[in-house]
C-alpha cells in the first residue's frame, strides 16, 4: 500500500499496512503486533506534515484519525480532555455545541493557521504554533497526555509526572510512542479587532514590538512574493489583533471575506502574475481593517485540496508542482537584513515563492528537542516543487 502526505505530496511511501485504532486497547495491540513481527511503527492524524515521520517503508502506520472523541471538559479550570485524533473543526464545533457560540466560552488558545483539518496529536508532536505575538508553542497549551510506549506501556504524563517523558514527547514527532489522549488548557473567548496596514521589513520589528506593548494577542506580515518586483520580500501586508474593550460581545454576522472561489482565482493568478496576485490580496485585506473576530475562528483558514492541479492549469503546463512549506527562525532584530538577504538568495536560484509570512514565537524553555530557543521571528516561504527529478533537486 503506498502513502503520502497530503500538503507537498514529496513522501511516497509504501507501507506494509495501515491500522486504525478506535481505542487504547487496540493501539497496544497493534504495537504489539508490530513487534513481534520485528516491524516499525509510524503515526499520523491528518498527514500533512512533510517531515517524512508519519510514514514508514515496510512499516505498520497507526492512522489515529478513528480516535477522535471529546472525552471530559473542566469547566471550572479550563481543561478539555480530548482523544489525539480529533481534529481542529470537530474540537470548535464541540465547544461551540456544549457551550453556546458567543463570547466568554472556553476554547483553544492557538492553531496552526494555514489549515484546520490537523489533529491534535499532531500539533503535539510537531510542537506547533500560530499567529500569536507573545505566545510559546503549543506544550505551553498542554497540560497532560496519555502515551503507549514502545513496550506497549500506559504512561500519564504532565509537567510533574515523569517530566522528563513529557518534555521529550512534545515536539518528539512520534519517537517515542503514540500519543492517544491530550488534555488542553483552554482560554476564555474573545472578539478582536483586525487592524491592517501595509508597511516595510524595516519597520517591523519596532512595528511588532508596538503591537505588544499596545495589547494586540495576534498578528502576522505577509509579504510581496514577486521577484520582479522592487518591493520583494520587502513590503507586506501587517495584521494584527487586538480584544474589543467597547462592550461589544458578538461579531458581526456579515464580514468582507474570501470564498472557496476566490481562493481558486488567487491560486491560479499566483503562477501567472504575481504583482496581481499579491495587489488583489492587499486590497482585500485593506478592505477587512477593522472587522471583529473570535480569538478562535479567525485562526481557521480555507484549504483547497486540489490547489496542485489548480496550478497547473491555463498558461501553467508541466509536472505535477506542489508546495513545499519551509520555516526559518530569526533574532527579531535581525529580521529586515535577513529578508533582504533571503530575497536575493531567492531571486538567484530562481526559486519560486507562492506565498510567505512573518510570525512571532516566545522561547520554550521546557521542551527536550526545542525549536524555538529564543523569541524568534518566524519567516515562512512556501516553494514550489516540480515533482521532477530537476524540479526535486532544484528544492
Amino acid at each position: 500500500m503506498q502513502l503520502n502526505d497530503v500538503h507537498s505530496r514529496l513522501n511516497a511511501t509504501t507501507v506494509r499496512r495501515v491500522e486504525r485504532p478506535t481505542s487504547e486497547v487496540e493501539v497496544v495491540a497493534s504495537i504489539q503486533r508490530a513487534r513481534a513481527e520485528n516491524v516499525g511503527v509510524a503515526i499520523c492524524g491528518g498527514r500533512h506534515a512533510m517531515g517524512g515521520q508519519q510514514l514508514l517503508d515496510d512499516g505498520v502506520v497507526i492512522d489515529m484519525s478513528g480516535m477522535d472523541a471529546v472525552l471530559e471538559l473542566d469547566r471550572e479550570q479550563g481543561l478539555l480532555r480530548v482523544e489525539a485524533g480529533i481534529q481542529w473543526p470537530a474540537l470548535l464545533a464541540w465547544l461551540e455545541t456544549e457551550q453556546g457560540d458567543a463570547a466568554g466560552i472556553w476554547t483553544y488558545r492557538q492553531k496552526q493557521t494555514g489549515a484546520d483539518s490537523l489533529s491534535i496529536g499532531g500539533a503535539v508532536a510537531a510542537n506547533v504554533h500560530g499567529r500569536g505575538l507573545t505566545l510559546r508553542p503549543f506544550e505551553d497549551d498542554v497540560e497532560a497526555f496519555v502515551l503507549i510506549d514502545a513496550d506497549g506501556q500506559r504512561r500519564q504524563l504532565s509537567r510533574t509526572q515523569q517530566p522528563d517523558w513529557f518534555a521529550a514527547v512534545i515536539g518528539g514527532y512520534g519517537l517515542l510512542g503514540v500519543v492517544t489522549e491530550v488534555t488542553l488548557r483552554l482560554a476564555r473567548r474573545q472578539l478582536l479587532r483586525r487592524v491592517v496596514e501595509v508597511v516595510h521589513a524595516a519597520e517591523l520589528p519596532e512595528l511588532f514590538a508596538g503591537r505588544i506593548a499596545e495589547g494586540y494577542e495576534f498578528g502576522d506580515w505577509q509579504y510581496d512574493i514577486d521577484p520582479l518586483s522592487p518591493h520583494y520580500l520587502d513590503r507586506g501586508i501587517f495584521s494584527c489583533y487586538r480584544p474589543v474593550d467597547d462592550g461589544k460581545t458578538e461579531a458581526p454576522s456579515k464580514e468582507v471575506s474570501l470564498d472557496r472561489e476566490d481562493w481558486m482565482r488567487l491560486v491560479e493568478l499566483v503562477r501567472t502574475d504575481k504583482t496581481l496576485a499579491f495587489e488583489a490580496y492587499r486590497q482585500h485585506y485593506l478592505q477587512t481593517n477593522g472587522q471583529h473576530y473570535w480569538s478562535d475562528t479567525h485562526q481557521n483558514a480555507t484549504y483547497l485540496d486540489n490547489y496542485a492541479e489548480l496550478l497547473q492549469q491555463d498558461s501553467v503546463k508541466g509536472p505535477l508542482a506542489t508546495l513545499m512549506i519551509s520555516e526559518l527562525y530569526v533574532p527579531r532584530v535581525s529580521l529586515p537584513a535577513f529578508l533582504s538577504a533571503a530575497a536575493n538568495v531567492l531571486r538567484q536560484t530562481g526559486a519560486e515563492v507562492l506565498y510567505g509570512t512573518v510570525r512571532l514565537i516566545e522561547k520554550d524553555d521546557h521542551t527536550l528537542l526545542a525549536w524555538a530557543r529564543e523569541p524568534w521571528a518566524c519567516t515562512i516561504f512556501n516553494l514550489l516543487v516540480e515533482h521532477s527529478v530537476a524540479g526535486r533537486e532544484h528544492a
